[in-house]
């Protein structure tokens, strides 16, 4: 196994062991920004459903990272293609997503 491949599937798991932190609602400390604010700006959101849609996503990221371990393995040419596009878009929309319509406030 090539460095790359073993560094992809390292990358991986972390992501997968952290969504699942952050679907059961715990682990907001891994939230950049959220775990910066004062106790009293925390007061104001809904932790758990804001934990709950980060392992959402987080989770959505580890499957796209799956195309770029596809590609390092098999040589595809597609697949880096493909994962890379699918990880910003849902980076961006996520953004985009916890930024609106105050979704996470209480």
């Amino acid at each position: 196994m090539s460095l790359e491949i073993g560094f992809l599937i390292g990358v991986i798991l972390v992501f997968v062991m952290m969504a699942f932190v952050l679907l059961r609602g715990k682990g907001a400390f891994l939230i950049a920004g959220y775990n910066t604010m004062s106790a009293a700006e925390k007061e104001r959101y809904d932790e758990v459903a804001l934990c709950k849609f980060m392992g959402k996503l987080m989770l959505s990221i580890a499957f796209s990272m799956l195309f770029i371990l596809l590609d390092a393995i098999f040589e595809v040419g597609w697949g880096f293609i493909v994962g890379t596009i699918s990880i910003l878009v849902l980076s961006i929309g996520g953004v985009i997503y916890m930024s609106t319509g105050n979704r996470f406030e209480k």
